[in-house]
């Protein structure tokens, strides 16, 4: 008997009035906007301009979705093709269905037509972004919550996931939830390449091979654990084929890349460091005007401080020769009233 459970939406779709939200477009939505929110941070961080990570995502994102939804048409054709089936549903994207190697190779394909039209490195925008499409697929994962799908084994743990859904073959009850695992993951996987970039100076593109790399790792054993169909080669799943081969590239990829071009690049996008040196150049030239104002008003105010004494003393002095010049009159004064006064006692 389950004592706890996270239990399923009982429906994939929001309504807000009339207009449905589907859920797992949402955390699409979401996942992309955080993605080019920490990409852009970083990028600036890295001497870039501010908008750059955006606009090469206006080419990125929609590859990238066109890439998942055919890698997952394709690897689970039986689901659009078989007999009983309808192409149709190929299309319905918002139903679920995106295979990651998909969306990040087509995703770079359309990074790299961004970034030549920007004249930016291709290598270098791949780091900024790197730890920002961990958390997108960390935010993604939560839309096959939504769909009641991409589970695993029975189990009753307290954090097992609660079927409810009999569609498509699904057998309500309680399962594994790989979803949860794999959003936790890449939150780890985030964490660790910002990390990583912070304390080794990762450049050249090494910061997301080892974004790849890991989540390869996690992504194995995550993939080990599901129940839904899926092409099997040798005893594994296609996708444990391909989290291992991609997780090899990119450990290759970042030993070599570090034996030919160790550190980090110098300049990211060519004209930001001029466009924030005349920035910078006009700050200054504004700080100095207005420093040099207000030197000239202390001035000023300084003379007539100086000026206010000096009008003092000359007014004292001008009232201290009135004084002695009326003294002297008094004394004449005198002087002659006493010789007046002597000539009329000799007459």
């Amino acid at each position: 008997m389950e004592l706890a459970f996270i239990p399923s939406p009982s429906s994939g779709v929001l309504y807000l009035g009339p207009v449905p939200l589907r859920g797992y477009a949402f955390c699409i939505i979401i996942g992309v906007f955080v993605a080019v929110w920490l990409g852009n941070k970083r990028w600036i961080a890295r001497g870039g301009r501010a908008g750059t990570v955006a606009d090469i995502a206006v080419w990125a994102v929609p590859f990238g979705l066109i890439g998942g939804r055919l890698y997952h048409v394709i690897t689970d054709y039986q689901l659009y093709f078989s007999e009983g089936r309808d192409w149709v549903d190929a299309f319905k994207i918002w139903e679920g269905g995106l295979g990651i190697w998909g969306a990040i190779a087509f995703g770079a394909v359309g990074a790299w037509i961004g970034a030549r039209r920007r004249g930016v490195p291709m290598p270098a925008y791949a780091d900024a972004v790197a730890p920002g499409i961990a958390l997108a697929q960390a935010i993604g994962r939560w839309g096959n919550w939504f769909n009641q799908e991409l589970y695993g084994k029975a189990t009753d743990l307290p954090w097992a996931v609660e079927i409810t859904s009999s569609a498509d073959g699904r057998v309500p009850g309680t399962y594994h939830p790989t979803f949860l695992y794999e959003s936790l993951w890449c939150i780890g996987v985030a964490l660790l390449v910002i990390w990583a970039d912070r304390r080794f100076e990762l450049g050249h593109g090494r910061a997301f091979a080892l974004y790849v790399a890991s989540y390869c790792a996690g992504r194995f054993w995550i993939e080990y654990m599901r129940v839904d169909d899926a092409h099997h080669i040798l005893g594994l799943r296609l996708n444990n084929w391909t989290a291992l081969l991609v997780f090899l590239l990119a450990v290759v990829y970042i030993v070599l890349s570090a034996r030919k071009r160790p550190g980090r690049e110098a300049v990211v996008e060519p004209g930001a460091e001029r466009a924030d040196g005349d920035a910078a150049a006009d700050d200054a030239t504004v700080d100095a005007g207005a420093e040099d104002a207000e030197d000239s008003r202390k001035a000023q105010d300084a003379a007539k401080d100086s000026d206010a004494p000096a009008g003092a003393g000359e007014r004292a002095a001008a009232a201290g020769d009135a004084g002695e010049g009326t003294e002297r009159d008094a004394k004449k004064d005198a002087r002659d009233v006493k010789d007046g006064a002597d000539s009329a006692k000799k007459a």
